[in-house]
């Protein structure tokens, strides 16, 4: 059973015993996610409007912390995010990432996570959601993303999840100069990305993380 674990900013994590894996860092879940997909992503990529494919939905954090950033500003965002296995509503009603989103963060938390799979939902100013129950080793991808979140459980518990092929297919739904953001920067996901058209970087990662990737389409 999937427990859930506090991380050392104080936000939650959930530990899934099965891959003896966490879903973040346990040196701090919410840290982890800004510093690789809202610094090393969001900010960066200066499409209007920014359309943004997550791979891996997970507890919906990323999603979260992306709609706090359009609240406040001018840019349209539509983020599409894709997940095989939803959590139960009963763990995501226990997580306190909603604590560490600024003054409506309770509220965004909330209309993300009631929002209605495989369908967009307007959340808040300027953003708007699909989450997509779909499994994306086997289920082609579709539509044009100028931002990916690369958000899959490690290489080393879901390999099938970061080969070429899967990278193939990101690929083609990628914008040209299009940025790929994720926490791995395992020498086979360089290779993989660079084959399939990516100029990759190694960037400096979040408090216990040492490097992450940054890649760009062209």
């Amino acid at each position: 059973m999937n427990e859930l674990i506090i991380t050392s900013d104080g936000s939650h994590t959930i530990f899934v015993p099965e891959l003896n894996e966490h879903y973040h860092s346990v040196y701090g879940a919410v840290q982890e996610s800004t510093v690789i997909f809202i610094k090393n992503g969001f900010e960066t990529c200066k499409a209007d409007p920014l359309n943004i494919l997550e791979v891996g939905f997970g507890t919906g954090l990323n999603a979260l912390l992306t709609a706090i950033q359009c609240r406040e500003g001018t840019r349209e965002v539509n983020y599409t995010s894709i997940e095989k296995y939803p959590l139960d509503g009963k763990i995501i009603s226990s997580l306190n990432h909603h604590n560490f989103a600024g003054e409506h963060g309770r509220e965004i938390f909330d209309l993300i996570h009631s929002a209605t799979w495989n369908i967009r939902v307007n959340i808040c100013n300027n953003f708007t959601l699909k989450k997509v129950e779909t499994d994306f080793t086997t289920d082609p991808l579709s539509g044009r993303y100028d931002l990916i979140y690369f958000d899959a459980f490690g290489p080393d518990k879901q390999p099938e999840m970061w080969t070429q092929e899967m990278f193939s297919g990101i690929a083609a739904v990628t914008s040209e100069n299009g940025i790929l953001v994720t926490y791995s920067a395992k020498g086979k996901v360089k290779r993989n990305l660079k084959a399939c058209g990516f100029d990759v970087t190694l960037l400096p990662g979040p408090p216990g993380k040492r490097q992450m990737i940054r890649a760009v389409k062209i």
